[in-house]
This record gives structure tokens, sequence and C-alpha cells, in this order.
């Protein structure tokens, strides 16, 4: 369960709706800032401008503008519309920019981007992705990771000794990870 009530923050919708009441000749441009790269890592970006009248358009001048990303997914709307999402995100960003935030900053859509990502955090299985690295420095990184998603000390302390684990060379000793304290040899450490 989230930390926070979704029905405390705005929509982007009625951040749009409001904006075109104070600015019927405004306009929200949205352009996909997608590069080949971001795609290969499953990733949108998208940047929004917001104009508060056609006069701003031709002159090239926005009020404000918002970027956002978004990553495909498995389930939930990001499986089959992860840049319809992102454009939405970034609109909302925009439109926070040009003063248009509502009771909170962060627009609702945000927001459940946020408890997303806490319950995929929740339910991701941290040790399974240590047995697979082999380089300590990503094996921090995940540490981190989880560390800051509230795993168990437990699973904390398995990711840790998965990283003591590797040798010099990047290789991993046996097929288990170490123990702490054992007499294996010198390791690196995660902190």
């Amino acid at each position: 369960m989230a930390r926070f009530n979704l029905a405390d923050y705005e929509t982007v919708e009625e951040r749009i709706k409001r904006f075109y009441a104070d600015h019927p000749d405004g306009r929200i441009i949205t352009e996909n800032e997608t590069i080949p790269e971001y795609r290969a890592e499953k990733l949108w970006v998208v940047k929004s401008l917001v104009f508060f009248s056609g006069e701003d358009v031709e002159r090239g001048c926005p009020k404000a503008t918002g970027l956002a990303y978004e990553v495909d997914s498995a389930s939930g709307p990001q499986q089959s519309s992860a840049l319809e999402v992102c454009e939405t995100s970034s609109i909302g960003r925009a439109l926070a920019n040009a003063g248009y935030s509502g009771n909170k900053r962060a627009s609702r859509e945000e927001m459940e981007k946020v408890a997303r990502f806490e319950e995929q955090a929740k339910n991701r299985d941290w040790v399974a992705e240590a047995a697979l690295l082999k380089d300590v420095d990503r094996l921090r990184l995940l540490w981190g990771e989880a560390s800051k998603a509230g795993a168990p000390t437990e699973v904390l302390d398995k990711v840790k000794a998965y990283a003591e684990s590797i040798t010099p060379v990047g290789e991993r000793e046996g097929t288990e990870p170490s123990l702490p304290g054992s007499s294996k040899g010198k390791r690196s450490s995660i902190k």
C-alpha cells in the first residue's frame, strides 16, 4: 500500500481543463524525445511545452516545459500504452511548471507511478537478481536499491554475500555465496 492518498492529487485532465479555461488560445505541444538507446532499455521520454497563446507558439516561446519517462511493463497500462502514459505525465509536469499544480505539485498520474514502483520493489526477488550478477559494482547498486526499498536484513545480507563471493577477476567462487566471516580469502565489500 502506498504511503500517500491518491485522492489528494489532481489529475492531469483536471489541470488541462483549468489551463484551457484560463487560456482558450493556449497550446500544449508534446515531443517524443525517445532515442534508440532508450528504447533498448524499454524507456520512453516525452517533453511537453505549454504556450499561453497562439502568438507564443509562433514566436517559439513556451511559458513552461516538462519532461517525463516511462518504462514498458508486463502489466497495467504500460503494457500497451507506455508512451501515452509518459505523454500524460509530461503534460502534467509542464502544466505544474506553468503554475497549474493544484493542491500538490505532483499529479495523480505521477503518484500512481510511484505507487507502482513501490509495489514492484516490494515484490522484487533481490536475491535471485544478485545470483545473476558477477560485477561487484552492480551488486552494490542492487544492494542500495534493495535497502532503499526496505528489503529485510536477511535479504540484504544475502545480496552482500554474493558481492563478497566475487573474486578480484570477477568470478564467483562456488555456487553459493560465502557467508560473512568465512575464510575464503579477500572479498570485495558492499559498503
